[in-house]
C-alpha cells in the first residue's frame, strides 16, 4: 500500500510538528517511533514519551484505505531532510517495512506493530475548554519560561504554573532565585484553575506555537492539560505539587523607582560579567542621584567598574545580584525602556516594563 505521496516539504512540516518530543534513547524502543495511521484519505501521525502526547491529522495522498504501523522517527526525518524540497517522496508498506523513496533514492525502514504503540490515557473530567490566540500564549511563554528550573530537587519549580481565572491567564515561572510573572486577558470567564505544566512541555510548547493568527484551545484536567491547535492535538501530563505564593514574592510599594534605557543595561552588566567569579556571577549596582553604578571583581583582584547617568532622584541604594539573572531577563525583553524598583541592600528588586503592566520579573539579592 502506498502511504503517502507529497512533496518533501510537505511530509518533513508534518513529521516535525510530532517528532520534537521524541528521545533518540528510550527504555521502551517502540517510543523512538512515531505511529502512522491511515484512515481513508486522512494519515494521523502520532508520537509519545509516555507523559506527552502528540497528534496530528494531514493528508498527504497516497493510496486511501485502513493501514497502521510504527516506524523510527528521528531516521525518517533525517532522510527526508537529505532530500530536496520540491521532490516527491512516497511511502510504500510491504512486510513489516516501510519503503521510503524520492527521485532515484530508495530507503527500506524497518517497523513495529502499531498495536504495540502505547498511547496515554486521556482523562475523563477535563474542565471546560477556553481558548487564547497562539500569538498571545507564545509571548507570554517566551516571557516567563526562562526563570523555569532546570532540574531542581523541588520538582514543581521545573515547570510554569498556569493559572486561568475569571478573564485572565497568568503565567508564573521561579527557579527559587528569580521569579518572572506575565499575564494575558481572555474573551471568555472561566472558573479559577491552576495546574503546573513541565518544563518539556513548556518547551514543546513554544516551538510548536505559531505567530500566526489563529487560536489554542486548552483544557485542564487534575493531571493532566490537553491543547488544540493548527491541526495538532497536545496531550501531556501536569507537575503535581504546591507551586509556591507568587503573589507574596512580588514586592508592591519599593519606594525608589528608575526608568532607563534597557539595551545601555545590559550593555553595562554584559561588560562587567566578564570579570566577576566564575563560581558566584555576583556584581554590585549602586543607585544614586543621577548616577548608576555596575561593578565587579574577580579573585585575580580584577576589577570593573561601568556607569550609566540616570534621571533618578531616590535613596542611594547599593544591592549586590547574580549578574546571569539580570542579563536573562533584559536580553528576553524587547522594549526600550526598563523599569527597576529597590528598598534596600536585602530586598528583592523588581523590573517591570513601562509598556506593560502585565509583565513582573523579581530577583533576589546577592551578599557579596
Amino acid at each position: 500500500m502506498n502511504v503517502l505521496k507529497a512533496t518533501q516539504d510537505k511530509v518533513l512540516a508534518v513529521l516535525q510538528s510530532v517528532t520534537g518530543i521524541v528521545e533518540r534513547r528510550h527504555t521502551l524502543p517502540i517510543l523512538a517511533n512515531v505511529l502512522i495511521k491511515k484512515t481513508g484519505d486522512a494519515l494521523q501521525l502520532t508520537t509519545s514519551d509516555l507523559e506527552i502526547q502528540i497528534r496530528t491529522t494531514a493528508e498527504l495522498g497516497g493510496d486511501p484505505g485502513s493501514f497502521a504501523t510504527t516506524v523510527g522517527a528521528r531516521k525518517l526525518i533525517d532522510i527526508l531532510r537529505t532530500l530536496p524540497a520540491d521532490q516527491t517522496v512516497s511511502l510504500e508498506s510491504t512486510q513489516n517495512k516501510l519503503i521510503l523513496k524520492g527521485g532515484k533514492s530508495r530507503f527500506t525502514l524497518q517497523t513495529l506493530p502499531a498495536e504495540d504503540f502505547p498511547l496515554v490515557q486521556e482523562s475523563a473530567n477535563f474542565g471546560p475548554a477556553f481558548s487564547v490566540p497562539q500569538k498571545t500564549l507564545k509571548h507570554l511563554l517566551g516571557q516567563v519560561s526562562f526563570a523555569m528550573a532546570v532540574h531542581d530537587i523541588r520538582y514543581y519549580l521545573n515547570g510554569i504554573l498556569f493559572v486561568a481565572e475569571g478573564k485572565t491567564l497568568s503565567l508564573v515561572a521561579t527557579d527559587g532565585h528569580r521569579l518572572a510573572f506575565a499575564s494575558a486577558t481572555l474573551d471568555v470567564e472561566v472558573p479559577k484553575q491552576e495546574v503546573i505544566l513541565p518544563r518539556k512541555t513548556v518547551l514543546e510548547l513554544q516551538r510548536l506555537l505559531s505567530d500566526a493568527e489563529g487560536a489554542i484551545e486548552l483544557q485542564f484536567a487534575n493531571n493532566q492539560a490537553r491543547f488544540g491547535f493548527a491541526g495538532i492535538e497536545f496531550v501531556t501530563k501536569l507537575v503535581e505539587g504546591k507551586f509556591p505564593d507568587y503573589n507574596r514574592v512580588i514586592p508592591k510599594g519599593h519606594k525608589n523607582s528608575v526608568t532607563l534605557g534597557r539595551q545601555p543595561l545590559l550593555a553595562s552588566l554584559q561588560r562587567a560579567a566578564i570579570l566577576t567569579s566564575d563560581k558566584f556571577k555576583g556584581v554590585r549596582i549602586n543607585v544614586e542621584p543621577g548616577t548608576l553604578r555596575v561593578a565587579s571583581n574577580n579573585a585575580e583582584q580584577e576589577e570593573a567598574v561601568d556607569e550609566l547617568d540616570i534621571d533618578y532622584g531616590g535613596d542611594t541604594v547599593e544591592i549586590g545580584f547574580n549578574v546571569t539573572y539580570l542579563i536573562d531577563v533584559l536580553g528576553n525583553m524587547d522594549q526600550d525602556l526598563v523599569t527597576v524598583e529597590l528598598a534596600d541592600s536585602n530586598s528583592s528588586a523588581l523590573i517591570t516594563n513601562p509598556d506593560d503592566a502585565a509583565f513582573k520579573y523579581v530577583v533576589m539579592p546577592m551578599r557579596i
